[in-house]
């Protein structure tokens, strides 16, 4: 259930409010004080990633089939070798240290 409310800072708070079990609350502040957030700041962020990922992954590309095709070629070929790509197949994995 949303409520609107209505601040000086404009567009800013509305009030979501949201059940949840005394297990998924304890979890949710575990994990909001491993990275140095309260539950809203964690909640939100976390809401707004998967809303994000979820219209991301509804994108969709209108090509015509020799476009498709040179599409395709290049996401099954191998990347371009670059500095950035170069750097990150370099860099050990947190577990490698």
């Amino acid at each position: 259930m949303a409520q609107r409310q209505t601040t000086t800072e404009g567009a800013r708070k509305s009030l979501v409010n949201l059940r949840v079990s005394a297990r998924d609350r304890d979890l949710i502040d575990r994990a909001a004080a491993a990275l140095g957030k309260n539950r809203s700041e964690f909640m939100l962020d976390a809401t707004r990633q998967a809303a994000e990922d979820a219209l991301l992954d509804r994108v969709l590309f209108r090509l015509d089939s020799d476009r498709h095709e040179a599409f395709v070629t290049l996401l099954d070929g191998p990347p371009s070798p670059n500095k950035e790509l170069a750097r990150l197949l370099s860099t050990p994995a947190p577990w490698e240290e």
